[in-house]
């Protein structure tokens, strides 16, 4: 299926329009809208409403949507070029503003190219332990339950003994259902800088994500995509950081920043 198709991302008949019924299939654990599917779904949204694909996006995090609801997708197109569309998808559940995403999307004919990030030298997914969850068991149709994770770098939950890391690990990612690489599903995936943060203190717990930007690369086809997670800096009760986004035998896909309030049990 496509991204639209496991979004659950319906059309209104008026393109500028789409709607998300909340299900669990896009919500955690928590019983909430997984902040990369709502990102996942603007993006969805305004390269369906712009006919251009996503350069960069950025969502910022407002409130909470939990089922049985409808999110309201609402385009607004702020600049049109000859290339590049400049637009935000305004989403909200009867009437209150849950999320905003704001993007460029387009494409320019230069043949200019080169990659300078460095990729880890790491496990393959076919070696690396299957990430073990703390707390119960994700239900079988949330959408913790839809994607495989891999631990290439980084501790299983047993083992966070509050020593700090050094803010690197690393994660192998697929989600089954998905046939394409396409910027939406990378926004489901670029949600995980929260692990990262607990990875780095060393502590279970979790964290709300305020905001979550995804930097598209190229899109080439790859089952797996390794999410090399860099945490920056925790300080007054937030944290802060960085994923580059890899094709499993490929290039660069793109990146994703985070900033999430910080709870740590």
């Amino acid at each position: 299926m496509d991204a639209l198709a496991f979004l659950g991302l319906e059309p209104t008949g008026d393109s500028l329009a789409w709607r998300l019924p909340v299900t669990p299939r896009v919500c955690t654990h928590r019983g909430f809208l997984f902040g990369g599917c709502g990102l996942a779904a603007g993006i969805a949204a305004l390269e369906a409403a712009t006919g251009r694909p996503t350069i960069w996006a950025t969502a910022q995090y407002l409130a909470y949507a939990r089922p049985p609801s409808i999110l309201d997708v609402n385009v607004t197109v702020a600049a049109a070029g000859h290339q590049v569309t400049q637009a935000r998808a305004t989403a909200s559940v009867a009437g209150t503003e849950i999320l905003t995403v704001n993007a460029a999307l387009g494409t320019r004919p230069v043949e200019a190219a080169g990659e300078w990030a460095e990729r880890p030298d790491v496990p393959g997914p076919e070696v690396s332990p299957e990430r073990v969850r703390s707390g119960p068991p994700a239900e079988a149709d949330t959408v913790t339950a839809r994607f495989e994770q891999r631990v290439a770098v980084g501790r299983q939950p047993g083992e966070l003994d509050g020593t700090h890391g050094d803010g690197r690990c690393a994660l192998w990612a697929r989600m089954p259902e998905l046939l394409d690489v396409s910027a939406a599903g990378l926004a489901v995936l670029g949600d995980h800088v929260p692990f990262g943060i607990r990875q780095a203190m060393g502590r279970p717990g979790g964290g709300r994500s305020l905001d979550n930007t995804l930097r598209v690369v190229q899109l080439v086809p790859t089952e797996w995509v390794l999410l090399d997670i860099r945490v920056h800096a925790v300080a007054r009760g937030f944290g802060h950081g960085l994923i580059h986004l890899w094709a499993e035998h490929g290039p660069l896909l793109a990146t994703a920043s985070q900033s999430a309030i910080l709870r740590l049990d």
